[in-house]
């Protein structure tokens, strides 16, 4: 018999699928077999602003946007929105169309926000993100998709926890479920746009951190949770892009995470943007973000994605 809190995400996710049919895609995938891991979160329907982001998540998932002639990679996608909300109408479902497109198989993340009452909150987005990589990787025969070929796309504070999957994917987040538990949770490489990387001063004002971490961490947390801290040999190849007007997340970010991956051999490829600010998504026509996608795929290109 179904419980009250399985009944409850049960219902969160069926209000989840139906909000996000609308921007095209093929299905939907509930990540974890019953309740996510630790316990808590909220109650009640996935809350959506005129924007299409949207917060209250209970039931984390997946949204799949399959091409019409896939070539056998696949792409995690989480947008940003400082952990706070989930900018899916302006950088993740554009994303998503956008790699259908190119013929790789788009998977958007609706992650659990870690101040949305989760027991385990600094570690919730990171779960989600680990386990949804194990799950692309799961049903990627039944698919007919490449298990060796899955990279991720992270925005913003998406790009930070895509981040921290890419560089911490040995990291045991939770205990094992299931069989899927046993697929690898390393992505293939990873593109990180105007994202968060480091929670240390002086670059802490930011959503993110507070979220994660809270208003007055210490440095081991601050450490602990910045991305170019789990920086090895053995990472993922990483490509980065960033407007050097960036309000939110301070430039220093992606000049950060570049210098650790060059300083741990990680091949690296690193776009500044003269303009453009923070929230560009997949670029606007006539200004310089209209630039970047175009130097992406040759990136995927050069790594076999296309």
């Amino acid at each position: 018999m179904m419980d009250r809190r399985s009944f409850l995400i049960a219902t969160a996710f069926a209000t989840l699928s139906t909000t996000v049919r609308a921007a095209s895609s093929n299905s939907m995938i509930q990540l974890w077999p019953g309740q996510p891991p630790g316990g808590g979160g909220p109650t009640g329907p996935v809350q959506r602003n005129d924007k299409g982001a949207v917060s209250n998540i209970a039931a984390p998932g997946l949204e799949v946007f399959a091409p019409e002639k896939p070539n056998g990679a696949s792409m995690l996608i989480a947008a940003g929105g400082g952990y706070k909300r989930i900018e899916l109408g302006n950088e993740a479902y554009p994303a998503a169309r956008w790699l259908a497109s190119k013929g790789i198989t788009a998977y958007v993340l609706t992650y659990r926000l870690p101040r949305e009452g989760w027991e385990n909150w600094p570690l919730a987005p990171l779960q989600d993100a680990q386990r949804a990589m194990r799950v692309i990787r799961a049903e990627a025969a039944r698919r007919q998709l490449d298990s060796s070929r899955v990279g991720v796309l992270g925005f913003s504070a998406g790009g930070h926890l895509l981040g921290l999957a890419a560089t911490r994917s040995a990291f045991a987040s939770y205990q094992a479920n299931d069989a899927i538990d046993g697929q690898s949770a390393r992505p293939n490489l990873a593109s990180l746009i105007y994202p968060v990387i480091t929670l240390k001063p002086p670059y802490d004002h930011t959503s993110t951190r507070r979220s994660l971490i809270g208003s007055h961490p210490d440095a081991e947390a601050s450490a602990e949770w910045s991305v170019e801290t789990h920086v090895r040999s053995g990472c993922p190849p990483v490509f980065l892009a960033q407007a050097e007007d960036d309000p939110i997340s301070d430039p220093a970010n992606t000049l950060i995470m570049a210098d650790a991956c060059r300083k741990a051999g990680i091949p690296v490829e690193l776009h500044r943007l003269p303009s453009g600010g923070h929230g560009f998504g997949m670029g606007k026509p006539g200004t310089p973000t209209a630039d970047w996608p175009g130097w992406w795929e040759q990136w995927l290109r050069g790594n076999h994605f296309l």
